[in-house]
């Protein structure tokens, strides 16, 4: 498997291979990138996901890594989030013992509530992959940022000492 092909700007970075200016701009001109200026949270979004998706665009936005082709991942992200919350309180709710005003007998109470709360941690844990996912492509986890992250240039270059003084 070919390695993924990297921007020029994070190779000349890493000081790993040295280009000639006639071959740095033509790998400049051959690289695509997407445009950021219509960033907009999708209208199946509730009001609240909306401003999350908005607060996380920002922040996606400030360390150059989200696009306007980002818009429905970041959206997908956020609903498969909301669900998992939802989800997640549903669980906190069961709970494992007989209600004793019920005619129904505790044993079959019990496995009532057994066969909810697994059928709920399916779903919750189904919900949790997509998070992952989804946090992965977008950046969002510390691994993901990792590989993200291009280095930092230096500032100052070093006095070149061949250079005669005046």
């Amino acid at each position: 498997m070919a390695r993924p092909r990297q921007p020029i700007d994070l190779i000349v970075a890493k000081g790993k291979k040295h280009l000639t200016k006639a071959e740095y701009e033509e790998r400049k001109k051959t690289e695509i990138s997407a445009p950021c200026d219509k960033i907009e949270a999708p209208d199946y979004l509730s009001k609240k996901e909306k401003e999350k998706f908005h607060e996380i665009a920002q922040e996606l936005k400030e360390i150059g890594i989200m696009s306007n082709l980002d818009c429905d991942i970041l959206a997908r992200y956020i609903r498969a989030a909301t669900e998992y919350e939802k989800v997640t309180k549903q669980l906190g709710k069961i709970k494992f013992t007989p209600d004793k005003k019920s005619m129904v007998s505790e044993e079959v109470q019990i496995a009532e509530q057994i066969e909810k709360y697994n059928y709920l941690q399916k779903i919750q844990a189904r919900l949790e992959r997509q998070c992952n996912a989804d946090a992965r492509e977008l950046g969002l986890t510390i691994s993901s940022r990792c590989k993200l992250v291009m280095p930092k240039k230096e500032e100052t270059k070093p006095e070149n000492k061949f250079l005669k003084h005046a």
